[in-house]
């Protein structure tokens, strides 16, 4: 399948996407808080990691293909979650959701959309994850919980790395604030229950909902074995792409010593920089069940909508599977620590 030849590699597609919105949307999109350290050092870290490729192991047939929280993936990327979509693209989410189910992968929507969970549910043929920004009082997130259970959501992720908003200085010194446009779900703009957030209410959560459970944004080892000792299935490493504090480290750094506390009682998935496929392969060998990307999806609806993400995809699961035949890699189950090593001289 090609959604559109008009785009053959996956920088063609983030510079169309730059050319379609105008500036002050990309950098909404594309930026991250105050210095922007924790923005690069998620890309730079990519080459921290280097490959010990095998040869002479039969890689004519290659699959690329998993599963997640049981529900098959057609590839290892999964669309993170996203506010503002519709800055980007006036389908936003909806457009989302429509090119994750035509590839076989999830989009998560977030509580921050212009769209309605009703509405993004009904373009979508495949599975949905709903992201969970606190914006109201346990009352206000039962209602939520309902229309999402309602329209077939298969699982909740409450955003934990969300106490205070990043200081994100291309938009402050813009004087624009992106938060202001109309959502899909009744929020509002105080934070304070955002803040308030502790262990007990994971537990709250557990009760509220029979959806399955996920934490976004655990960045450390401590975090990780609290999240599973709370029944959590899935830790999900994140440091919100760089946009909420700087100087974070890097989630492909962080990511082999979660998925060593989580030891096998839940499944790790992880964002942040992922741009490639080599990257991709990269974060499966550590350990993750799958990537989520989100810039990289966001250039590809400014780009072209849906058919650019599906682009997107396509690209990925192309030099995904480049990168797994010129390693000796056959199977995406298959991958495992050994195909990695950390780099002498990280370029």
């Amino acid at each position: 399948m090609v959604a559109t030849e008009q785009f053959m590699t996956l920088p063609e597609v983030r510079r169309a996407g730059m050319r379609n919105i105008p500036r002050e949307v990309w950098d909404y999109v594309s930026g991250g808080a105050e210095t922007e350290t924790t923005l690069r050092r998620n890309r730079r870290a990519m080459s921290h990691w280097v490959f010990r490729p095998r040869v002479l192991r039969d890689v004519s047939q290659i699959d690329i293909s998993t599963t997640f929280m049981g529900m098959p993936l057609a590839l290892p990327v999964m669309v993170a979650p996203m506010g503002s979509l519709c800055l980007v693209h006036p389908e936003g989410d909806v457009a989302m959701a429509r090119a994750t189910s035509r590839i076989g992968t999830i989009h998560w929507m977030s509580t921050m959309t212009a769209s309605t969970p009703e509405e993004v549910a009904a373009a979508a043929t495949g599975p949905l994850i709903f992201q969970l920004y606190f914006r109201g009082d346990n009352a206000w997130a039962e209602r939520t919980f309902r229309r999402i259970e309602a329209a077939g959501f298969r699982a909740l992720a409450l955003t934990v790395d969300s106490a205070a908003y990043g200081r994100r200085e291309r938009d402050i010194e813009r004087r624009i604030d992106f938060r202001s446009h109309p959502h899909g779900l009744e929020v509002a703009d105080d934070r304070a229950r955002q803040a308030s957030l502790t262990w007990k209410d994971v537990e709250w959560l557990r009760q509220a909902t029979p959806l399955p459970l996920i934490l976004k944004g655990i960045e450390t080892a401590e975090d990780a074995r609290l999240a599973v000792e709370h029944g959590v299935q899935v830790v999900y490493v994140s440091n919100h792409g760089g946009r909420q504090i700087d100087h974070a480290p890097a989630t492909i750094e962080s990511l082999p010593e979660i998925v060593e506390a989580v030891a096998g009682r839940a499944e790790v998935i992880v964002d942040g920089g992922f741009q490639r496929g080599t990257d991709v392969l990269k974060a499966i060998a550590l350990g993750a069940r799958a990537v989520c990307i989100g810039k990289a999806a966001a250039w590809g609806l400014a780009a072209a909508g849906e058919e650019g993400v599906v682009r997107t995809l396509e690209l990925l699961a192309l030099e995904l599977r480049i990168a797994m035949a010129n390693t000796g890699q056959a199977r995406l189950a298959d991958v495992g620590p050994a195909l990695v090593r950390r780099a002498c001289h990280p370029v």
